[in-house]
């Protein structure tokens, strides 16, 4: 990384309202490039909220969020499309995974959705399945995985495609804490090995720790964990949300 990166997202004075309830207000957010930062806050502190307009999926009621600079706003329907599906990874709580599909065929989906055939795509999945410890069940259905297993592909597809940012929501929160360990430590090994920008959400301080950088949400404000140096000034935030 430069010294001095420009941020991969950024997202300026962002609200989400769902009617009357404000669920997010004036959020102020960077990500750099190859970075892991974390946001935490409790459950209905606006965090959720706050990944799906970052991640493109909800449009802010006010603010803007930018991916390289090109604002969401200033992108038609076809183009924020394309860059969900090529530019961005997620995984989720439960993983997400489509149980009619082999593990090799979940985890090569985001490389098939974007043209490639059967055969390469399942080629560029195997080393990311191995570095996972799943490349020998490339054939089993995910019926058929313990969650941790399920997790892991989940991971995988979320970084087959090297994408330059993976929105996480709660990642290992259906795991037992064992599990929950090695999976995360798997996942953000294997993301900053490639150079991919993570954005995790979660309640829990233990995944948190393992953050280059936190944000904490409550009440749907956000603000930067105390201690925890600004990527704008590089001095250590002199408040906290919690």
């Amino acid at each position: 990384m430069s010294p001095n990166p420009a941020p991969v997202l950024r997202a300026k004075g962002v609200d989400v309202r769902y009617g009357a309830q404000l669920a997010v207000q004036g959020a102020d957010l960077t990500l750099l490039p190859g970075e892991v930062v974390a946001v935490t806050g409790s459950s209905g502190s606006g965090k959720s909220s706050l990944l799906h307009c970052l991640a493109g999926v909800l449009a802010p009621s006010a603010g803007s969020v930018s991916f390289e600079g090109r604002e969401y706003g200033a992108l038609g329907d076809e183009e924020l499309s394309a860059l969900r599906r090529e530019r961005f990874g997620y995984v989720f709580q439960h993983g997400e995974l489509l149980p009619e599909l082999t593990v090799e065929e979940n985890a090569s989906l985001p490389l098939r959705l974007a043209g490639q055939r059967k055969g390469p795509a399942h080629r560029a999945a195997t080393p990311v399945l191995e570095r996972l410890g799943m490349g020998e069940f490339a054939e089993r259905r995910v019926s058929q995985l313990s969650g941790g297993q399920a997790q892991r592909v989940a991971v995988a597809r979320a970084l087959v495609h090297q994408p330059a940012v993976v929105f996480a929501d709660e990642p290992t929160g259906a795991l037992d804490s064992v599990n929950a360990a090695a999976v995360l430590d798997e996942f953000l090994t294997l993301a900053r090995d490639r150079g991919t920008a993570v954005l995790l959400v979660t309640h829990d301080e233990g995944v948190a720790s393992h953050a280059d950088r936190r944000y904490v949400m409550r009440d749907g404000r956000i603000s930067l964990g105390r201690g925890v140096p600004s990527p704008a000034t590089g001095e250590p935030a002199s408040r906290s949300a919690s």
